[in-house]
């Protein structure tokens, strides 16, 4: 019986597996951060659409609860205050925008007020938040 010496084979690391896992990460961590999106903004119950879309150039939060206190990236501010708190902060980024997070029990009159508010302040982009309602 013949009996084949075994030879040492030179160890190799083989790339083309390692390449596969590196793609797969690298897409799962770009899925993941895209995905997230910037929410600054106090919960509320959300009015919902079918056509909404996430703007994240924006750069102010600004909620309104149902019972009408006002908030600007969870700061509590009056009515009366707005204007003047929304242009010191504007006044920092060169591109202002606000995200307008309303509940949905939120008065018509009282959205206007903080509508109004807003657009006295400088701010011509706001984006009035809703959440995605599936089509039926």
């Amino acid at each position: 019986m013949k009996v084949n010496p075994q030879t040492a084979k030179k160890t190799r690391i083989e790339l083309i597996p390692l390449v596969d896992m590196m793609i797969l990460l690298l897409a799962f961590f770009v899925y993941a951060m895209l995905s997230m999106a910037i929410h600054r903004g106090l919960p509320v119950l959300l009015p919902s659409s079918s056509t909404a879309q996430l703007d994240q150039r924006l750069v102010l939060s600004i909620t309104v609860q149902k019972d009408g206190r006002i908030y600007v990236d969870k700061e509590e501010v009056s009515l009366q205050n707005l204007r003047e708190f929304l242009k010191e902060k504007s006044a920092q980024t060169e591109e202002t925008g606000a995200f307008l997070f309303a509940d949905r029990e939120v008065t018509y009159q009282k959205l206007f007020l903080v509508l109004d508010e807003i657009r006295m302040a400088g701010i011509s982009r706001v984006s009035l938040q809703a959440e995605r309602q599936e089509l039926r």
